[in-house]
């Protein structure tokens, strides 16, 4: 007689997801409202389920072994399929459009996903994503002409929209070239003016004394990474989503100012609550609490 199969537990995957995704276990116990003992022992019988190691030690942290990098794909697969069918039994089909704005940075990061995610839940809703700078955005919010919008905030004033995550601000230079920090006048590459970025590293270097001159301008961040990965300047960014030639530079060793945090936070247009935004909102900052989280 065949061996019964093996059902998958659902919350063991997502737990297990999770974990992965915030880079750490004892984070996803936090997320999760589990305790960590709880967690090792869902992993444990994840474990037993596939009948192979999927994690292994690296350091003082965990890996994934060659069959946890395969279920992970399963998993997040597994997991989609399971809240797209509960979100269409139990609740009616959203319609409509959703009209979203973000900068650069999560354009090729979080985006993607969520456009993705957010399609297999609801593909009765037609999501329209326009990518720009902050002042844009906030023009285009205030205009009516956006639903929603994810704008960088450096003055942590509670009245505008919802807080999202807090990311901190760091210099970024090239991978390759670790004396560049000590050339001056410093060579910057920035966005062209109004840009927060641009506004909070010129005020930085000033306030420290530092000499500076802006080396290269683009309105565009691939041309920024462009522009330090070839070792034209250096930057200022959040950590989110920097390419592999390019790296945080440690304000101590390259003699830069410290720098403060900066929040992120989503303003909406001012249209009433509808179903499809209020959804698209809560899945923006899921994602977004998961990104802070995997970075913290």
């Amino acid at each position: 007689m065949a061996a019964l199969p093996v059902n998958l537990d659902m919350d063991v995957l997502r737990t297990f997801v999770t974990g992965i995704d915030l880079g750490s276990f004892a984070k996803a116990a936090t997320r999760l409202g589990r305790s960590p003992s709880a967690i090792s022992l869902q992993l444990r019988k994840l474990e037993d389920q596939v009948g192979q190691p999927l994690l292994r030690r690296n350091g003082r942290g965990l890996a994934l072994t060659e069959p946890g990098e395969m279920l992970l794909g399963y998993a997040r697969r597994l997991l989609d399929l399971n809240d797209a069918a509960l979100g269409a039994v139990a609740a009616p089909a959203l319609a409509g459009r959703v009209r979203l704005g973000l900068p650069q940075d999560f354009a090729e990061t979080e985006l993607p996903t969520v456009l993705a995610r957010f399609a297999r839940l609801h593909p009765g809703v037609r999501v329209e994503a326009h990518v720009e700078r902050d002042a844009v955005l906030r023009a285009e919010v205030e205009a009516g002409r956006l639903d929603l919008a994810l704008v960088w905030d450096a003055t942590g004033a509670a009245g505008e929209g919802s807080l999202i995550a807090r990311l901190p601000l760091v210099w970024v230079g090239p991978r390759t070239e670790a004396g560049l920090a000590a050339d001056r006048p410093l060579p910057l590459a920035l966005f062209g003016p109004p840009c927060l970025f641009r506004h909070a590293a010129t005020g930085a270097l000033d306030a420290a004394g530092i000499p500076w001159r802006v080396a290269f301008s683009s309105p565009g961040l691939a041309g920024l990474w462009a522009a330090v990965a070839a070792g034209l300047g250096i930057t200022l960014r959040t950590p989110h989503g920097l390419p592999p030639t390019l790296r945080r530079l440690d304000p101590d060793e390259s003699g830069l100012p410290s720098l403060p945090g900066l929040a992120l936070r989503l303003v909406r247009g001012t249209a009433g609550a509808d179903p499809a935004v209020e959804r698209f909102a809560a899945l923006l900052r899921e994602t977004f609490a998961d990104a802070a989280a995997a970075q913290s």
